[in-house]
Order: C-alpha cells, then structure tokens, then sequence
C-alpha cells in the first residue's frame, strides 16, 4: 500500500564507479515484495526519483543508485542526517510463489541491487539461488560479496573480461539449470536474455516514471492483457505476457 514518509540518511557511500548505496531510517513496512521502488522528492527537482529497493526491514531500507542524471547526481551530494520525503511501497515486485527449487536470478548494472531483496526472500524460503549479475568493467562491480553472504552462488560477467567471465549474462546463463528466472536490467539486455532462457520467468522493467502511481500514464507497456502501467500494474512482469515484438519495434 502506497505510504508517504520522511526517511533520514544514515550513510551513504560511493560504492563502484558512479554508484552510491544509501541507508535510511523510517517506516518501510508498505514495502511487502522484492522488486519494488520508491520515489524520491528532491529539493529543486519538479519530478520524483523512482528508485528500486536494494533492501528493506520494517525501520529502515537501503537504496542503490547510479548518477546518470541531475536528480542522481544530487543525490550522491546528501549526507548523513539529512531528511527525505519519499512515497514507498510503489509497483508490484516479483512473486516468489513461482520460483521453484532453484530460481535464477539476471541482473545488468543498475538492474542488481532489488537482487539482493530478492535473494534474501527466496534463501529465507529454502531455495538454492544462482545468480548472474553483469557489468561492463570491473571498476563498476558491485553487490557480488553480498549475494555471496545470502548463499547465493554467483557468476560475474564483464563486457572487457576485466573480472569474472569475460561476456554477458547470456554467455554466464547458457548451459545452467534452474527452475524459473528473474531478471532486471536494460531493454537491450533483455532482448538478448529471451533466446537464451529455458524456463518461464519475470522481467522488472526500469522506465523513467513521471508520478509513479499510475496516474499519468507516462510509462505503459502493451501485455496480452491490455496495456499496463509500468510503475503502478509493473514494474514486474510474466515472461509470458509481454507482447515483445512491440518493444521491439
């Protein structure tokens, strides 16, 4: 259920080249699912941040964020102390119900923190969780070390073969067994993912948001249901019910 709260920064840190992870303090119990966002006001900004949850407990949660913008970028200035007004418990994240004995989780940069969430969830149900999480070099790698903690088992692909497998997370998933698959990431990404998946699975679709609630139909995206609303039907969505030749257009 959708809940407006102010949060204070306890931390937040540089990470990974132009990645910052933040920790704040506040009532995050509208947070029920892995893979869903908040959204950020910022002072001179007319537009709320959606950002994806990286992790959550009832008095506090983490974000991790990429400066790829002016919002972002402002952002990574905050310090700790410091209060922020955000709308929380936003989107529909990922069902574990569907996993099975063995999930496989995708992610591509700025798609692998709601991993970490979601990880936790599925180890806490007794799930043996792989996951492959990619990066172009290796100075922008980033939550691996955590996943490991979880007991998930990793595999790190980077585009220059600086760490990890040299590649992308489709040349990591090929040949893997797994039950179901979740993934985040880019378009791009997900349209190389597609004919190399052997199970059923959910796509989290980032997309710049204008409310975030459904309101203003700013993000959609045509399913055999019907259009969808990324930020209010979504962010996650059933392999099955993409029409994807539409994305692909």
């Amino acid at each position: 259920m959708l809940s407006q709260n102010i949060f204070t920064i306890t931390e937040n840190e540089k990470i990974a080249d132009k990645t910052f992870r933040m920790e704040l303090s506040g009532d995050a119990s509208a947070i029920v699912r892995p893979g869903q966002f908040v959204n950020i006001k910022l002072n001179g900004f007319f537009l709320r941040r959606p950002i994806s949850v990286c992790d959550c407990t009832g008095s506090g949660l983490t974000l991790i964020y990429k400066t790829v913008g002016a919002g972002t970028e402002y952002m990574s200035t905050l310090h700790a102390g410091e209060k922020l007004d955000l709308l929380v418990g936003l989107g529909n994240g990922f069902d574990t119900s569907l996993s099975g004995d063995s999930p496989l989780l995708i992610a591509g940069g700025g798609g692998v923190p709601p991993m970490i969430n979601l990880t936790k969830r599925l180890i806490s149900e007794g799930r043996r969780v792989q996951c492959v999480i990619g990066f172009n070099t290796a100075n922008e790698v980033y939550c691996e070390r955590e996943l490991r903690k979880l007991g998930a088992e990793v595999i790190v692909t980077t585009a220059d073969g600086s760490y990890g497998v040299k590649g992308f997370v489709t040349d990591a998933v090929r040949g893997l067994a797994y039950s179901f698959f979740y993934t985040c990431g880019p378009l791009p990404m997900y349209k190389a993912i597609r004919s190399v998946v052997s199970s059923a699975g959910q796509y989290s679709f980032e997309e710049r948001m204008g409310c975030g609630f459904g309101a203003c139909m700013g993000c959609s995206i045509k399913t055999r249901q019907g259009a969808k609303r990324i930020c209010k039907d979504g962010p996650v969505f059933n392999s099955e019910d993409i029409i994807w030749e539409e994305l692909e257009k």
